[in-house]
């Protein structure tokens, strides 16, 4: 039988301005028993030129690693840094992650002039 056996909704950072340093929301622990993760994101512009987000993952709640992507070119896999990008008021749901760690931590920033912006972000957790 195949379906979500186990599933998780983490109020990851509630609706408030941003800064414009990365800060981190709650940090959502016991993540183990979870093999993917999106995100649902209510970001309201203002006076900011853009806002990005990053999640990283870590096994002791100390040491944090950024998720990173992978692009290939002429056969050399190159990692970056994931980072979620947003330039528009808008509500965003992500693409599942495959996730694997005891510990995620989500963090935004915003970019300009923070006056009247807003971001709220859940986390949705499953294993399927």
């Amino acid at each position: 039988m195949s379906g979500i056996t186990q599933f998780g909704v983490y109020d990851v950072r509630s609706a408030a301005i941003l800064t414009t340093s990365y800060v981190a929301g709650t940090i959502i622990t016991n993540a183990q028993k979870f093999n993917t993760l999106s995100l649902e994101v209510a970001f309201e512009k203002g006076s900011l030129t853009s806002a990005s987000i990053k999640i990283e993952v870590s096994e002791d709640g100390t040491n944090y690693y950024q998720l990173s992507s992978d692009s290939i070119s002429s056969g050399v896999n190159s990692l970056q840094p994931l980072t979620y990008f947003l330039n528009t008021d808008a509500t965003y749901s992500t693409t599942p992650l495959s996730i694997n760690a005891k510990y995620i931590k989500i963090s935004a920033i915003g970019v300009g002039t923070v006056t009247s912006s807003s971001m709220a972000i859940r986390a949705i957790c499953s294993y399927n």
